[in-house]
């Protein structure tokens, strides 16, 4: 859906700012001619100046805002919505935040061609991609495992080591991701409190949620050639992506990685929140919010 409103707003803007153009070359400049050489009426006054026709008038007034929208969506900010619970406890379903565009470099709307590159990702970024089985979707996870980094996934634990060319005796061993234990009770799956726990990746602390019991079995991981069934070896212009409840997500541990042409942008913050709790006898439609949560309006850690 995203694809095809990028496709429309290009579409607009380039028929209307069109008409708008091929009117003030050619056509004002007759009508003008034609008005001033009408002269004046029965009473001696000035006719008045003809009326645009009613395509160039709605052009003229649409063009700017319509190309004002497109720049913002497609080159600064683009709203976003959370419709699952793969990033509890960072963001929950509801949840509209915005997302920086130009954080990992400018790109065409419509072929996603990246013009200009301002940056890279970092570890701990939360992203927005397409999704590589299907590009039409957008995901949105936490960047882990940069190019050339390996990662593991094991008995719930993330272990990392980043990417070195120097020889082996100098390069940082393969170690577990920081973990210190938060509570458990606050959120609940399958009838089970889920363990909260806040992980350290480099300069990024935010706070992940498992599952007490349940654990996703290693046979159902995507197999990488050359690795363990739990490791993976991030090619370059590639990333590692989890999300943030860690057994309640379909991330690079069951489909790969994303690359580089897949980003979107780097989400920033939070500018509304919705909650969508009812009673399972309530008339209100599902779509309607039954309050706001202002106290999640702010920066994504």
């Amino acid at each position: 859906m995203a694809n095809y409103f990028s496709l429309l707003l290009v579409i607009l803007t380039l028929v209307t700012g069109f008409i708008w153009l091929i009117d003030s070359l050619f056509f004002a400049k007759k009508r003008k001619a034609r008005w001033a050489s009408g002269g004046a009426n029965a009473n001696g006054e000035p006719t008045a100046e003809p009326h645009k026709p009613y395509v160039v008038d709605t052009a003229q007034q649409i063009f700017p805002i319509i190309a004002f929208v497109l720049v913002l969506r497609s080159f600064l900010y683009e709203p976003f919505q959370i419709p699952s619970g793969s990033m509890m406890p960072t963001l929950l379903v509801g949840d509209f935040i915005l997302v920086e565009k130009y954080a990992y470099g400018f790109k065409d709307p419509v072929t996603r061609y990246k013009f200009l590159d301002t940056g890279k990702p970092e570890r701990g970024d939360v992203a927005v991609f397409k999704y590589p089985e299907n590009k039409n979707l957008d995901y949105i996870k936490r960047i882990v495992g940069l190019p050339g980094d390996t990662v593991i996934y094991r008995n719930k634990q993330l272990f990392i080591k980043p990417y070195c060319q120097a020889t082996a005796k100098e390069c940082a061993p393969i170690a577990p991701v920081e973990l210190t234990y938060v509570g458990s009770g606050e959120f609940v799956q399958n009838m089970a409190p889920l363990q909260r726990f806040t992980e350290s990746l480099g300069k990024v602390s935010h706070d992940i949620l498992r599952h007490p019991v349940f654990d996703q079995p290693p046979s159902t991981f995507y197999a990488q050639p050359g690795t363990q069934i739990d490791e993976w070896i991030v090619p370059q212009g590639h990333y590692f992506v989890l999300g943030d409840n860690r057994d309640n997500s379909r991330d690079s541990r069951f489909w790969g990685f994303v690359s580089d042409d897949n980003l979107v942008g780097k989400a920033v913050a939070i500018w509304i929140s919705f909650e969508f709790e009812r009673q399972p006898d309530s008339w209100l439609p599902a779509w309607v919010p039954t309050g706001v949560r202002f106290s999640r309006v702010g920066g994504i850690d």
